[in-house]
């Protein structure tokens, strides 16, 4: 009876590990047969992004008239690039006093992608005759290297005798210079600054917030003012009926004890 005991014991812990082999077995086939789907998944994924790809540079050429006409009429506006980039708050807490100055000559923005989107972009500063530098266009560009790394290269700005505002010192308010302590660093040194083209956010806040519709931050400080004015005149006091009510009872109280007196 112990001997059957003990082979059925032994025939059962043959049948539970031969159950843990196929299980394993099963699991390995369900991983694989996974991880090809996966790839399908990833295969499309790839496709459709070539092929947004593909619709994204289709559109970028059809606006491009369009940016060319909005360019045309934006020359017309004295100060618009300035004003939009001072309304903006991200780049107007990049701004001093003298890069305020300075861009009061910037006449045009042009962003340009390359035809390869993914590739990169290169924004284009273009300015009138100034007593800062000689440029008439300064560019940044952004691009991926051959191994794949962000990197970006600007136009060297030529400036004119004592105007490097990347140099020197900008002034306060009430005239006097800024220590190294309390200087705030210029606009343009954004053009010699290469440490990580990756993670350029001014490039960034240009080509895919400033680029897409200037007009809204050029009009933003109209906007912000008809709103604060509109808001002052719903917010305006009201005259309290009650208050009316309640000093039109004390008129009336003056007027009894006054009758009462000359009764007395």
């Amino acid at each position: 009876m112990a001997s059957q005991a003990k082979v059925a014991k032994a025939e059962g812990k043959g049948r539970h590990g031969g159950g843990d082999e196929s299980a394993d077995k099963d699991q390995q086939e369900a991983i694989e047969q996974i991880d090809e789907v996966q790839n399908e998944i990833d295969r499309l994924n790839e496709q459709a992004s070539d092929e947004i790809l593909k619709v994204e540079q289709k559109y970028n050429k059809l606006r491009q008239p369009h940016f060319q006409r909005r360019s045309e009429l934006i020359a017309k506006i004295p100060n618009f690039w300035v004003t939009a980039f001072v309304n903006h708050p991200q780049v107007s807490a990049l701004l001093n006093e003298e890069d305020e100055e300075v861009l009061q000559y910037l006449t045009r923005v042009e962003v340009q992608e390359f035809e390869d989107i993914k590739s990169g972009y290169k924004i284009n500063f273009h300015f009138e005759d100034n007593e800062y530098f000689v440029n008439n266009v300064i560019s940044k560009e952004f691009h991926l290297n051959e191994t794949g790394e962000p990197s970006s290269k600007s136009t060297p700005i030529n400036w004119k005798p004592g105007k490097d505002l990347t140099k020197q010192p900008s002034p306060k308010k009430d005239g006097k210079k800024r220590t190294h302590s309390d200087q705030q660093e210029s606009f343009f040194s954004w053009f010699l600054d290469h440490t990580d083209a990756g993670a350029d956010e001014l490039g960034e806040v240009i080509k895919d917030d400033i680029w897409p519709n200037p007009l809204q931050y050029y009009l933003a400080s109209e906007i912000e003012e008809d709103r604060s004015d509109d808001e002052h005149e719903d917010g305006a006091p009201e005259e309290d009926d009650d208050d009316d009510e309640l000093e039109a009872g004390d008129e009336e109280g003056d007027d009894k004890d006054g009758d009462e007196e000359e009764d007395g």
